[in-house]
């Protein structure tokens, strides 16, 4: 468990808090691609307790305001895309992506007040199916060179969902690989699958090792027949996570392949009693099926990015169901299964109170891992897996996928 002080280091993440201090270290999802379309209008954003503004320029660049003019307040979410930024209706004022004011259309001509004025201004770059932001101070490090953010666009399939709890419950979620043979338990007849590996053991042996980009955690699960499915998951700091997801395509035309892609659950502060999970699908060897990724993860999501599944109907739970096809009575959607647990926690779960198990190693790891990093920026050092050149990120070992192991007979 841990101490109260060691919850709020973690959980806390508005301005000038130790753990946003860290969080804003990295670069980290502000929009999918699919938000902010060229030419489309400027978005009302929340990222760790900031109120801002998401537009893009007349080149098509992403920016990232302050949400509130700096002459007399109004929303620049409401304003207009023009001139080279984005221009309050209120009296005219606009400002380009850096936040500098281009214009003061109230001002005497020879006025230089506008080369005085800065608007908080954060920079943005585009990656399949994301809009990054650095928050944080200084110059950003360089991206780190995953390969999903390299990727053909149609190799990647991104959505963005709220979830009504603090951001660190979800991110653990992607590092307890215990709870799969329980929770997302779905009734998969006699068919041996991926689903039945991970229902079929209950007490899968884990190994943690810590890495570069954060943890490497390999579950190993007994199936059978002198053979165990070895499952890679990764903790990407400081909070991301990939795994061996759902089905890239459709496996009636194509058989599963889990060591073809993964599937990354990147939980983004939106302040710290409600968090924007971003759920990316990445294929290496060719398109993602989209129309496959929103029936199996999008389903039930609503245009306002909540869900036909909520705390106000408990979930739609349905106990027939819990009898009869799913564990949880709560449909086969992993999402939902994941909302729900996360969000019955409360918004910020007292760590103060657990009783921790062995199968909670990784999540134990994660936190120190998290805790080491606040302490060392509180010491005036970088924290890990931030690189000013790409070529340090040490990327090379890093996968996400499964094998089968021969189980070697004891001599």
């Amino acid at each position: 468990m841990l101490t109260q002080h060691q919850n709020d280091l973690l959980t806390r993440t508005g301005p000038g808090t130790p753990g946003g201090r860290l969080l804003r270290a990295y670069w980290q999802p502000v929009a999918v691609d699919r938000d902010l379309p060229p030419g489309g209008p400027p978005l009302h954003v929340r990222i760790l307790g900031e109120d801002l503004v998401l537009f893009r320029d007349e080149e098509g660049r992403p920016g990232l305001l302050g949400l509130h003019c700096p002459h007399r307040k109004a929303d620049l979410s409401y304003g207009r895309v023009e001139g080279g930024g984005i221009r309050c209706v209120y009296h005219g004022w606009s400002f380009d992506i850096r936040g500098r004011c281009l214009e003061q259309p109230g001002e005497p001509r020879n006025s230089n007040y506008k080369d005085r004025i800065r608007h908080t201004a954060y920079p943005c770059i585009d990656v399949p199916g994301l809009i990054l932001t650095y928050m944080g101070e200084g110059e950003p490090p360089a991206l780190p060179p995953f390969p999903f953010f390299s990727a053909p666009r149609s190799h990647v399939w991104t959505r963005r969902m709220i979830n009504e709890c603090n951001y660190l419950q979800g991110s653990e979620g992607n590092v307890d690989p215990q709870h799969l043979s329980f929770l997302h338990r779905v009734d998969m007849g006699a068919q041996v699958t991926y689903g039945s590996y991970l229902a079929n053991d209950e007490a899968p042996a884990i190994d943690v090792e810590q890495t570069g980009w954060g943890l490497r955690v390999e579950t190993s699960r007994d199936i059978g027949e002198g053979k165990r499915y070895v499952r890679t998951t990764n903790f990407i700091m400081p909070n991301n996570g990939s795994f061996v997801g759902v089905p890239l395509v459709d496996p009636r035309i194509s058989p599963p392949d889990s060591n073809d892609g993964y599937s990354l659950n990147w939980h983004v502060p939106v302040d710290d009693y409600n968090h924007m999970k971003y759920a990316i699908v990445y294929r290496i060897s060719g398109p993602v099926d989209p129309v496959l990724q929103e029936r199996y993860i999008a389903d039930g999501l609503q245009s306002d990015l909540t869900w036909k599944r909520n705390r106000q109907n408990r979930y739609l739970q349905d106990r027939t169901e819990m009898s009869s096809s799913t564990y949880l009575g709560m449909g086969a959607n992993f999402q939902d299964h994941d909302r729900w647990v996360t969000e019955s926690m409360g918004p910020i779960v007292d760590r103060t109170t657990e009783n921790l198990g062995a199968t909670d190693r990784a999540v134990i790891a994660m936190r120190r891992q998290m805790l080491a990093a606040i302490e060392s920026m509180e010491n005036g050092k970088p924290p890990p897996f931030v690189h000013a050149k790409a070529e340090d990120y040490g990327l090379d070992a890093f996968f996400t996928g499964s094998r089968i192991d021969e189980v070697k007979a004891a001599e």
